[in-house]
């Protein structure tokens, strides 16, 4: 079962809260507190886009830059021999490690 939503490229992740009956979004991947919640999913895809209209409304009326989930560049220590073997399979299937990452990463992610 999917339980997120994207827009504009930005991810929230639902809930429900059982006690309130109602649907409850988070965006997910900025530091922001963007939130929003309804009780039909109709009305609970309106206020996730409100939400994020607003978030990049208000980013503009304040002179910052919004915050993506992801710029794209990912910094990780793993263990050496994971990292051999990352690189031996890269080369091994003819790609660039940054190549072989992204479409692991991605087909673990989905």
């Amino acid at each position: 079962m999917n339980n997120t939503m994207t827009y504009k490229g930005y991810t929230a992740r639902i809930d429900f809260d059982p006690r309130d009956e109602i649907f409850v979004g988070r965006v997910l991947g900025v530091a922001d507190v963007i939130s929003f919640h309804a009780d039909t999913v109709k009305g609970l895809t309106a206020e996730f886009h409100s939400a994020v209209m607003h978030y990049l409304a208000d980013c503009k009326e304040t002179g910052r830059a919004p915050e993506k989930p992801a710029s794209g560049k990912l910094m990780l220590r793993i263990r050496p021999e994971v990292h051999a073997a990352a690189a031996i399979a890269a080369q091994a299937a003819g790609k660039s490690l940054n190549q072989w990452a992204d479409e692991v990463l991605e087909r673990a992610a989905v």
